[in-house]
Order: C-alpha cells, then sequence, then structure tokens
C-alpha cells in the first residue's frame, strides 16, 4: 500500500505541476490554454477563393507557352486563357504545327491535357486530380500566410486551421486580442498584388468602352483606380494575365518617394526578376499597373528594363505603409478570401464566462460530494477522492497536449464526473 500511495501521489503531483506550473511557461506543455468564448477575442470562417489560384496558374502557363513558342520561332496569332482551368493556342503557322504540339506536351505533361480543337488550334486543359491538388496547395498556403500574418500581431495561442466539409474553409480565432480593429484589418486585407500591362486608359467607363467596340476584350479587364493628380479616378483597360504577382515577392518594406512621402519597397524572387525584367524591356513607354486588392494604385510608365528591386507608391499614409509592408512580407495570400461567419467576443463576457463555468463546475463537485458523503459515509470519501484525481488528470491531460478549454470543454468535465459517480453509485449498491 505504501509503494501505491507513493506511486499515486506521485503521479497526482506531477498532473498538479502540469496545471499550475511553478514556473514560466511560453508553450506547451504548460498551463491550460483558455478558448475564446473564455478570453473574448476575434472568430472568423473564411471562404478560399480557389478559382484565383486557377486563375494564376494558367496566366503562368500562358506566359510559359508564349516564351517557349517564341524561342522556338513559332509563329501563332494569341495564346490566352479561356477559363480557370484551360488556355487556347490560335492561328498556328500550318508548317509548325507538329512542333507546337511537340511544345505544349513538353512543357504541360504533369496535370495538363493538350488536345487538338482544330486546324491550327490547341487547347490545354487542367486534370480534374491537378485541379483537386492546387485547390488543397491554395488552402494549404492561405492558412500558412494566415499563420505568418497573425504572427506578426503578436497573439499567443492562435486557433488556424481548416473547417467544413468542402475542404475551402478556414477557421480563425484570435483570443485575448486587444486591437480588435487592426487585427481584423490585417486578417482581413488580401493582398493580391500583382503588376500588368495597360492597354487603354480614360476619365470614365463609357469612353474606354466606346474605344474598345462597346465592351473590352475577352482577354482584357476593366480596373478603376488613382491618376496622376490627388483624387483623380481613373479606368483603366489591363490585360488579364499577370506579369509579377504577390506570390513572386521577396521582401516588402516601407519607404520614402521623392516628395518625401510614404511608399513601399518591394524586392522580387531570382525567377521573376529574369521574367520581369524580360518583359519591361519589351514594352518600353507603356504603362504598367501595380493592381492591389482588385483597384489600381499607380499605374507608371516603364522608362527602362526593371529588375529586382522597385516600389509602389500611392496616396498611403505612414499606417497604411506599414500595414500593407506587414501584409506583403508575411505572404501574400493565393486566393481572395470571402467571410462566411465573424464574431467579436468581448473580455468582459470572457471573464464572466469564467467566473460562471467555475462556480457551475463547484457547485456541481460540492454537491456530489455531499451527496456521496451523506449516503454512503466512509465509502463516499473514496468515490470523491477517485473523482478530483480523475478531474485532476483530465485537466493535466488538456495542459500536456496543448488543448484549448472552452464553455462547452467545462460542461464535458462536469458530465464525466457525473459518469464517473454513476459508477461509483453501482458499485457501491452491487457491494450493499
Amino acid at each position: 500500500l505504501r509503494v501505491r500511495a507513493i506511486v499515486y501521489g506521485a503521479f497526482l503531483l506531477a498532473c498538479g505541476v502540469m496545471v499550475w506550473p511553478p514556473y514560466v511557461t511560453t508553450g506547451t506543455p504548460g498551463r491550460i490554454r483558455l478558448g475564446l468564448d473564455r478570453r473574448g477575442g476575434i472568430h472568423l470562417v473564411l471562404l478560399v477563393g480557389v478559382e484565383d489560384a486557377l486563375n494564376a496558374t494558367v496566366d503562368d502557363a500562358v506566359t510559359i507557352a508564349r516564351d517557349q513558342a517564341t524561342r522556338q520561332g513559332i509563329q501563332y496569332e494569341s495564346v490566352q486563357r479561356v477559363d480557370p482551368t484551360s488556355f487556347e493556342v490560335e492561328g498556328v503557322e500550318p508548317a509548325r504545327v507538329k512542333d507546337m504540339r511537340e511544345v505544349l506536351r513538353d512543357y504541360f505533361r504533369d496535370g495538363w491535357e493538350v488536345r487538338d480543337a482544330g486546324e491550327s488550334r490547341f487547347v490545354v486543359q487542367m486534370t480534374e486530380v491537378y485541379q483537386k491538388r492546387l485547390g488543397d496547395q491554395t488552402v494549404e498556403e492561405a492558412k500558412r500566410t494566415l499563420e505568418r500574418r497573425v504572427n506578426q500581431l503578436g497573439v499567443a495561442e492562435p486557433v488556424i486551421a481548416r473547417h467544413g466539409s468542402t475542404g475551402d474553409q478556414i477557421l480563425v480565432q484570435l483570443p485575448g486580442v486587444t486591437d480588435v480593429e487592426q487585427a481584423k484589418r490585417i486578417i482581413k486585407t488580401t493582398a493580391q498584388l500583382s503588376l500588368r500591362r495597360v492597354e487603354d486608359s480614360a476619365a470614365s467607363e463609357e469612353t474606354l468602352l466606346q474605344r474598345n467596340g462597346g465592351r473590352g476584350p475577352h482577354n482584357m479587364e476593366m480596373i478603376t483606380g488613382a491618376g496622376a493628380e490627388p483624387g483623380e479616378r481613373v479606368h483603366y483597360l489591363l490585360r488579364r494575365e499577370s506579369l509579377i504577382t504577390g506570390r513572386d515577392l521577396k521582401n516588402a518594406r516601407v519607404g520614402v518617394d521623392e516628395s518625401n512621402r510614404p511608399q513601399i519597397n518591394f524586392t522580387l524572387n531570382p525567377t521573376a526578376t529574369d521574367r520581369f525584367s524580360r518583359e519591361t524591356g519589351r514594352n518600353i513607354g507603356r504603362q504598367l499597373a501595380i493592381v492591389l486588392d482588385g483597384s489600381v494604385y499607380s499605374a507608371p510608365t516603364i522608362q527602362s528594363k526593371l529588375g529586382a528591386d522597385n516600389r509602389i507608391t500611392g496616396q498611403f499614409t505612414t499606417e497604411e505603409a506599414d500595414e500593407l509592408s506587414k501584409i506583403l512580407r508575411a505572404g501574400a495570400l493565393p486566393a481572395t478570401l470571402r467571410y462566411l461567419q465573424e464574431l467579436t467576443v468581448g473580455a468582459s463576457l470572457g471573464r464572466d464566462s469564467i467566473r460562471d463555468g467555475v462556480r457551475a463546475s463547484i457547485a456541481a463537485m460540492a454537491f456530489i460530494a455531499l451527496f456521496m458523503l451523506g449516503y454512503y459515509r466512509l465509502a463516499g470519501v473514496n468515490a470523491v477522492v477517485a473523482l478530483t484525481a480523475n478531474l485532476l488528470i483530465v485537466l493535466a491531460a488538456l495542459a500536456y497536449f496543448g488543448a484549448t478549454l472552452t464553455l462547452p470543454g467545462i460542461a464535458g468535465m462536469i458530465l464525466t464526473v457525473g459518469v464517473g459517480v454513476d459508477t461509483n453509485v453501482l458499485v457501491f449498491e452491487r457491494i450493499r
């Protein structure tokens, strides 16, 4: 009995240290993490727009097809995206149709299907397996990007996980957030950056449509944005394919322009730098639109071939430039996010939840202990001690594995006590 008492006592003491450690700990194992409903904070359910990632992948494929055809000296009329999962090549010179087919099949083997769609025309289509794989990668990348952004906020013990049965939703919970508005701004800003060629621009949408036959070409897109003068709004006709996207960024930081106004300096990775230098060298004298979250921030004229270091100028305040640089540095989301659910839990509500939960637990334990002691006498003492040890072990397991304790969790522990009491009652009645 002495050996058993020492072993059990040491184990329960270890559980007590796990729940209430006498040392300062910054992670698990350690103290129990309190959930959103106990500490207050933000609860978001986000839907990832997988179609944006599919479009970006097809645009990259279009650029590759154009570059390879040009290097091989193959003449063609156009290479353009048809829908989010395919692109087409039209007007290939008859003598080089076979060469073009070989180029496409050589560069688009894994995850793509190349089809002859008529004379001198090819359609390159994503396979369903590749579409699903790309969708999963997009959601995982969005999840990792949100984690990096939350880390920049300094939030302790956040919950960021895939959510729902469709596989394209992300749950974000930020317990204990003090500056709720700043957190919501950084989480909600998608920071979809793209640099795209400007085909035309006008002061009004009607004028722009009039110049282009009443409607823009299907490989173009109309986007509004800032003009040369402060407060001026201009309508731009842009190519759908992007020269550079947020995925190509290596770094982003705040700087100042020639007029001492805030700007964002960004650096491209080596692969994107080569592509950007080549495309800007071909388009000297034309405008290049800097598009952020569906709006043109500026559209400077390309004066010379550009390289790795570039900048974004606009009507920024210092705070806006700082927040945007943080978002870009943490990583632009691979797709836009739509908010299916948003809930803000106040800190006072969290404190009330803690107080009420503790009261409920103490009341339940006290009532059960009095009942067991009054009805079963000394046998009831065994039951109370066993139930107390049971609760301590459960709490220690929560602390060790880093689980989050919420109000439903408290209710579950009270139910566990009830089930344990039920077992004791059956045993005691059988003994009697």
